[in-house]
């Protein structure tokens, strides 16, 4: 007995090793993703849908506020940073202070000042379209006596018409600023506005200034016609200073003085383009807090996302019992189902992107702006999609591949 089984055991089939185990390529894994989405186009369209308009929202305030801020830059930059105003204070009393009549011309003396103007502001003037119109009704309008030498200080230009000259500036006659038009309703010179008893004609319109809004809001006139005319006393109230870019510092350390050297501590001095540098601080304040909303949009879509990963991985439990009877691991039931959610997402964000770029453009081109293309936030929206559809799909995807063949196949 003991001879046969020896034989037996002699002529038995050597034992064959098992297979290795099959890998999925990265073709493969992008196949079965999409093939998961094709077979439920509308819930997925639905679902990617909350991650468009997330990523649409960030990529739209990301792209406005680049193309506004370039828009403020570059008009920084046109209208210099180098113009100082010195306008009047207030004395110690409470009392309006008086800038010296001399203020123009002292202030011309210092090192590195190119060019100074002034406006002195008439007391009690009002201009009226005519003299029907009630005193009272001033229109938050001004008159302003100015110097010949302002359109060049301030880098002011004349839409219609012309500036004052040494001929116009000793008659009855006004250049208006853009506001000041259009609150009259006067879009053309040769029409006549009432100032303070007496009938002047219009002879120019300027062009908006930024950086001296209050002379929009004013209507101008030679300073020898306001004296005579409508009692003007010669002083200046706003003294304007250009100076060159390397001396903006110092000139602005001794300006005050300067104007007025027996009381500089009733002398206001600012850098009027620290306004438009201001607004840039704030439109980065108002993006931050709209960014922060389109990240909620986008966490939205991403818990939609992983709601409807889940119900997928309820509804396909057949398929993944099936797939685990035939061989598939753990690991590839996993990433299958988290491919596809990230699939998901990133058609989202691709749309999305896609979809606030030409928002962007759309309306950088209503307003005039220039088209700046936010490369960090087309970039970052894709990679935010992405990023969200890998943390929604990771818990429905552990979800599916724990679920054992006979688990899946009997409750399918």
């Amino acid at each position: 007995m003991k001879s046969t089984l020896d034989g037996i055991a002699e002529v038995a089939e050597p034992v064959l090793p098992l297979p290795a185990a099959a890998r999925l390529t990265t073709a493969d894994i992008l196949r079965v993703g999409v093939v998961g989405l094709r077979g439920r186009p509308l819930r997925a369209a639905l679902s990617a849908l909350g991650i468009a308009i997330g990523i649409a929202a960030m990529v739209t305030v990301l792209g406005i506020g680049a193309a506004s801020r370039q828009q403020l830059i570059d008009e920084i930059r046109t209208l210099g940073t180098n113009m100082l105003t010195a306008r009047t204070g207030q004395t110690l009393f409470g009392d309006s202070a008086q800038l010296p009549v001399e203020a123009p011309a002292m202030v011309g003396r210092i090192p590195g000042v190119q060019s100074v103007s002034a406006v002195g502001q008439v007391a009690g003037g009002t201009v009226r379209r005519t003299d029907k119109v009630p005193a009272t009704d001033t229109g938050g309008l001004a008159v302003e006596a100015a110097r010949l030498d302002l359109p060049a200080t301030l880098g002011a230009t004349v839409r219609a018409g012309t500036f004052l000259n040494g001929a116009t500036q000793t008659y009855r006659t006004t250049v208006l600023g853009a506001v000041a038009a259009s609150r009259l309703g006067i879009d053309q010179p040769g029409r006549q506005v009432y100032m303070a008893g007496n009938w002047f004609t219009v002879i120019g319109i300027l062009n908006p200034l930024p950086l001296n809004p209050e002379i929009d809001r004013a209507a101008l006139i030679g300073w020898p016609v306001a004296q005579q005319t409508l009692g003007f006393n010669g002083h200046p109230t706003a003294v304007y200073v250009r100076s060159t870019e390397s001396r903006v510092e110092s000139v602005w350390r001794v300006l005050a003085g300067t104007v007025d050297p027996a009381h500089p501590e009733q002398v206001q001095v600012s850098r009027p383009s620290d306004a438009l540098t201001a607004q840039l601080a704030a439109k980065s304040t108002f993006n931050g807090l709209f960014l922060g909303l389109g990240a909620v949009g986008l966490l939205v879509g991403g818990v939609g996302i992983a709601n409807t990963m889940v119900i997928s991985v309820l509804e396909r439990r057949q398929e993944i019992g099936l797939r685990r009877a035939i061989g598939a691991g753990r690991g590839q039931i996993r990433l299958q189902f988290l491919t596809e959610s990230v699939v998901l997402s990133l058609l989202g964000g691709v749309t999305g992107v896609l979809l606030g770029l030409s928002i962007t453009l759309a309306y950088a081109a209503g307003r005039g702006w220039p088209a700046v293309l936010p490369g960090q936030a087309l970039a970052g929206g894709v990679a935010a999609a992405v990023l969200t559809g890998a943390l929604a799909g990771l818990y429905p995807a552990r979800r599916a591949s724990a679920l054992t063949p006979t688990q899946a196949l009997a409750t399918g």
